[in-house]
């Protein structure tokens, strides 16, 4: 992770001496956008990639390398990166970055959200009084916050502007050409076990049921005894449960034998670099696999 971050370092430096903005993103999709809207005049570098779980990150002395030579902060917000983030701008001491300043931008704060106003209650699990901020799995949601990064971005670079609105609009264009697909495709699909609530937007999106989640409540591990009360309450239904890579592996293939569902390991994120074609293949994989238990 640390060498990652320190080779990407090079190539901003590298972009910020030809004109660039720096972009610094906290996860691989945010990444995307930055890359899509901006094109050859942003320099991203990407903060966790999708394998790491951003809720549980730490802030580390390259993350705050980035972030000081960053004109432009791109975070998930919702209090997604609540744990480490502010810590790693903190320790960045680089102004432009600093929340309510223009170097920095909520891709969750530009949308409506859903679950909001639920108490900031411990008990409750890991809860966002601000809603849920996983809107990086909604392709329209990520539609609007791409035209409204082309805003700032044209703040930032005028001379650019009309490139980044126009870059914006072909990634509205993209998502609205295949939307009507992906919900056919999935249109019968009896619903999803999830391991989190982090998919929660792209089932209201295509119209798909969660039947449950893994987690008894939000941010703790499932205990024996929730997997048991999941499989008496979901006995005889069917669907799929998706789990990504550095969840539980063993409580979803738990609950996959007991309840006779395919457990699909899938990714929240693209790949760091990965283009907008990256990130509609990552949401024709997730549609793949509600579809499969038609």
């Amino acid at each position: 992770m640390i060498r990652w971050l320190i080779a990407t370092l090079m190539l901003v430096a590298a972009g910020a001496a030809h004109g660039q903005l720096n972009v610094v993103a906290t996860t691989s999709n945010m990444g995307m956008l930055a890359e899509t809207v901006g094109g050859e005049h942003v320099s991203v570098t990407v903060l966790a990639p999708p394998d790491r779980d951003v809720h549980y990150l730490e802030a580390r002395p390259a993350m705050m390398a980035a972030l000081r030579r960053a004109d432009l902060l791109l975070a998930v917000g919702a209090e997604l990166e609540v744990g480490w983030l502010p810590a790693a701008i903190s320790g960045a001491g680089n102004a432009r970055v600093n929340p309510g300043r223009r170097g920095y931008f909520e891709a969750a704060a530009q949308v409506d959200r859903i679950e909001e106003g639920r108490p900031a209650d411990r008990a409750l699990g890991d809860v966002h009084p601000a809603g849920n901020p996983h809107v990086y799995l909604d392709p329209e949601r990520m539609a609007r916050i791409a035209r409204t990064l082309a805003e700032r971005l044209a703040e930032m670079d005028a001379a650019n502007a009309q490139r980044f609105r126009a870059n914006a609009q072909a990634f509205a264009e993209g998502v609205e050409a295949r939307i009507d697909g992906w919900r056919e495709r999935v249109d019968g699909a009896p619903g999803v076990v999830l391991f989190h609530a982090d998919a929660n937007y792209l089932m209201r999106l295509l119209e798909v049921p969660v039947h449950g989640y893994l987690e008894p409540v939000p941010g703790v591990p499932p205990t024996g005894a929730h997997l048991r009360e999941l499989v008496r309450g979901l006995e005889g239904k069917r669907g799929v449960i998706i789990r990504y890579p550095y969840q539980m592996e063993r409580a979803t293939d738990f609950l996959g034998a007991r309840l006779d569902m395919e457990v699909h390991e899938l990714m929240p994120g693209v790949e760091v670099g990965g283009s907008a074609e990256d990130y509609f293949a990552l949401i024709e994989r997730w549609v793949d696999a509600i579809s499969s238990a038609k």
